[in-house]
C-alpha cells in the first residue's frame, strides 16, 4: 500500500462571532483584494517601473479596488452559473443569489473584472491597458490565497493517484487524490506572481498591455496543466477527448494574452511614464 499524507483537517470556519461564522474562504477573498490593493499602490508609486511618473496614482487604485471587487463577485458567480451548472440554476433560479453556498468561476470573475476596469478607465479618463496591467500584476496574490482556501474547505480536489503525497479528502471518497489545489496555488499564484514581478522590474509597465498579456497567457497555461490533475466538476465531468471546462475556457484566454503581448511589443514605450507613446 503506498504511503499517504494525512489530510490536515482544518475547520473551514476560523471563528464564530455570535451567529456569524467567519470562514477561511471569505477571508481569502478579503485578504487577496486587500494585499493586491496594497501591491498595486506600491507599483504605481515606483517611478523606476514606469521610466518616470506613473500615468496612474494611488487614488485611482483606491477606486480600482471597489470596481474589481464588484467584478470578481458578480462575474465569478455569473460565470459559474452559466458555464458550470446552468441546468441546475434554470430549474432553481432563486439559488443563483445564494452565493454563500459556494460556486464561483475564475474565468467569469476575470471577465467581470475586465468590464469593471474598462468602465472605471472610461469614467475617469485613465489609460485602460495600464490600469489592466496593474490589476493583472496583483491578481496572483488572490489566486494563491483562494486556492489555499479551496484546500482548507476542502473542495476542487484532484484526481485519484498513487503518488506518495496523495491525500484522502473528506467528501472525496475513499481513494487518495492529488492535492491539486496546492498545485494551482503554486503555479497560478506563486510562479505567476514571480514571473510578472520580474517582467515589471524589466520595464514591462512601459509597454501597456504587456503585463496583462503575460498574465492571461501564463494563467491559461498554468490552469490547463493543473486541470490534468484536478477532478472535473461532477455535474460536467469530461467534455470530450479528456478535456474539461477549465481547459476550454483557458484556450481563448491564452489567445487573448498572446495578442496583447504582440500588440504591446509593437507599441512604442511610454514617454517618461505619462501614459502616451514616446
Amino acid at each position: 500500500m503506498p504511503f499517504l499524507l494525512a489530510f490536515p483537517s482544518i475547520d473551514p470556519v476560523l471563528i464564530n462571532i455570535g451567529p456569524l461564522p467567519i470562514r477561511w474562504y471569505a477571508l481569502a477573498y478579503i485578504a487577496g483584494l486587500s494585499l493586491g490593493w496594497l501591491y498595486a499602490r506600491a507599483l504605481v508609486s515606483r517611478k523606476a517601473f514606469w521610466g518616470g511618473p506613473s500615468p496612474l496614482n494611488p487614488l485611482d487604485i483606491d477606486d480600482l479596488l471597489f470596481y474589481v471587487a464588484m467584478g470578481v463577485i458578480f462575474g465569478g458567480r455569473f460565470g459559474y452559473v452559466v458555464f458550470y451548472n446552468a441546468s441546475f440554476y434554470i430549474a432553481h433560479p432563486a439559488e443563483v443569489f445564494a452565493v454563500w453556498k459556494g460556486g464561483m468561476s475564475f474565468h467569469g470573475g476575470l471577465a467581470g473584472t475586465a468590464l469593471a476596469i474598462y468602465w472605471l478607465a472610461k469614467r475617469k479618463h485613465l489609460p485602460v491597458l495600464s490600469l489592466t496591467d496593474i490589476c493583472a500584476a496583483a491578481v496572483p496574490i488572490g489566486l494563491f490565497l483562494g486556492r489555499i482556501a479551496n484546500f482548507i474547505k476542502p473542495e476542487l480536489w484532484g484526481r485519484p493517484s498513487d503518488v506518495s503525497w496523495a491525500m484522502v479528502f473528506p467528501g472525496g471518497g475513499p481513494l487518495p487524490r492529488h492535492p491539486s489545489q496546492l498545485y494551482e496555488a503554486a503555479l497560478e499564484g506563486l510562479v505567476l506572481f514571480v514571473v510578472l514581478y520580474i517582467a515589471v522590474r524589466l520595464g514591462a509597465l512601459r509597454r501597456p498591455g504587456l503585463i496583462a498579456g503575460i498574465f492571461a497567457a501564463g494563467y491559461g497555461i498554468a490552469r490547463i496543466i493543473c486541470e490534468f490533475f484536478r477532478e472535473p466538476d461532477p455535474q460536467l465531468g469530461f467534455l470530450f477527448g479528456g478535456a474539461t471546462m477549465g481547459m476550454l475556457l483557458s484556450l481563448p484566454l491564452i489567445a487573448a494574452g498572446l495578442a496583447l503581448i504582440v500588440h504591446a511589443r509593437r507599441t512604442p514605450l511610454l514617454a517618461s511614464g505619462n501614459g502616451k507613446p514616446a
